[in-house]
């Protein structure tokens, strides 16, 4: 039994020394402290990092296939109508979707950018007494309503019931509906003078459009659109208007859900035009990013950056269609960001290297023995940046202060 005992004994690394030779100074205390004020504000920042979830971030090839990209937008004109503003999307594939009206609200504002009204785009045309049929007459109360196209019907059985049905019918055919106060629709609901009377008024628009996950633009423009030899055109004439303020604020632009830390670097970025009449280009790239938190929740969102270009037009001249314009790339990398908490084994780890170091060092243990230190060398490789630079540091001025008062000591006998 006794020879298990002294093999246990001679396992032993951390040797006592008889405290006869211990030798305490006041610079070792100095140090000691610091040193352990520093080694806490470790452990409270590990134990913070260990509380706190971390976020992993990874670069990967981006290989999703076939899927959509959702745009959320608020965008606010405050010198552009309701009633002139549109809104198109079109990509590379060929996909064009003009004058989109479902999911997107308009808000017309006052000269102070208060809300005047409200709307879904697109609902609610007003109601009309006896209008001009197709075939010429008035409509009597025994007869149903069908409104000529004025020559742009699809069908022979087209019916344009509304101002809003005609410039749609217009658009298909890629024609301008140069006056409006020639069809009967528009002179009936006041389409002119709707214009005049919102003349200086503002828009707020948003909602979402849902496109192709292709590189792409949308855009807000006055009029509306439609092709035209292969080009797109909007119908300006109708405004009989020289010049458009394109002056926006946009309140809230980006590409997916929101996810925790996201940046859209275009939000309540605010533009105001200085010349008569241009095109404000915003070009985006747009790197797909996949969000996991902690709990396996995955959110497939976007993040972009962007580059903005003014293209002007001198006033009664429009070489560039006015307007807001937003040309957007995919960038092949996709960004994933996967939220995880450091394991209790880790953190029990750090906490050792560090705590484990401060109790070793303020119960004491932290001695010299002649001019050589006591330390256990396991415990120095723990902890080796606060410890080793602690030691070096008390050593120097240790050691310094013994030579110093040497020499000081051998000046007074000689």
């Amino acid at each position: 039994m006794d020879g298990i005992m002294n093999k246990l004994r001679n396992l032993d690394v951390y040797p006592k020394i008889n405290e006869d030779f211990y030798s305490r100074t006041l610079s070792g205390g100095v140090i000691t402290l610091a040193s352990s004020v520093f080694m806490c504000l470790l452990f409270f920042s590990e134990l913070r990092l260990y509380l706190h979830a971390v976020t992993e971030t990874k670069l990967v090839v981006d290989t999703s296939r076939g899927e959509t990209l959702r745009i959320n937008f608020d965008i606010t004109f405050p010198a552009l109508a309701c009633s002139i503003l549109s809104v198109d999307a079109m990509d590379i594939s060929g996909e064009q979707h003009l004058d989109v009206r479902h999911d997107i609200i308009k808000r017309r504002l006052d000269v102070h950018g208060n809300v005047i009204e409200a709307r879904q785009d697109g609902i609610g045309a007003p109601k009309i007494e006896k209008p001009l049929q197709r075939h010429g007459g008035r409509l009597e109360h025994n007869e149903t309503y069908c409104g000529s196209c004025y020559g742009a019907e699809a069908a022979d059985d087209d019916c344009c019931n509304s101002c809003e049905d005609v410039r749609e019918a217009y658009r298909k055919k890629g024609w301008a509906l140069s006056n409006p106060d020639l069809v009967d629709q528009c002179k009936r609901e006041g389409f002119l003078q709707k214009i005049k009377d919102e003349d200086g008024e503002g828009c707020n628009i948003y909602g979402f459009l849902e496109v192709n996950k292709v590189a792409g633009n949308f855009h807000f423009a006055p009029g509306k659109s439609f092709q035209q030899s292969n080009v797109h055109v909007h119908d300006l004439l109708a405004f009989q208007k020289d010049s458009f303020n394109i002056s926006h604020k946009i309140n809230r632009l980006a590409f997916g859900d929101y996810f925790p830390g996201v940046l859209n670097p275009l939000d309540s970025v605010q533009w105001t035009q200085e010349q008569p009449s241009g095109m404000y280009q915003y070009f985006i790239k747009v790197v797909p990013t996949v969000y996991t938190d902690v709990s396996g929740h995955t959110i497939q969102s976007n993040q972009f950056s962007v580059t903005e270009h003014f293209k002007g037009a001198e006033i009664g001249r429009l070489q560039s269609l006015p307007g807001v314009f937003f040309f957007y790339d995919l960038s092949p990398i996709k960004v994933t960001f996967t939220e995880q908490h450091v394991s209790f084994l880790h953190f029990l780890t750090n906490v050792c290297a560090i705590v484990g170091v401060h109790v070793y060092v303020a119960l004491g243990h932290m001695y010299r023995f002649g001019s050589f230190r006591i330390i256990s060398p396991q415990l120095s490789e723990q902890c080796p940046g606060v410890f080793t630079v602690s030691g070096i540091l008390d050593s120097f001025i240790y050691h310094g202060q013994k030579a110093i008062k040497k020499k000081m000591e051998i000046g007074k006998f000689s």
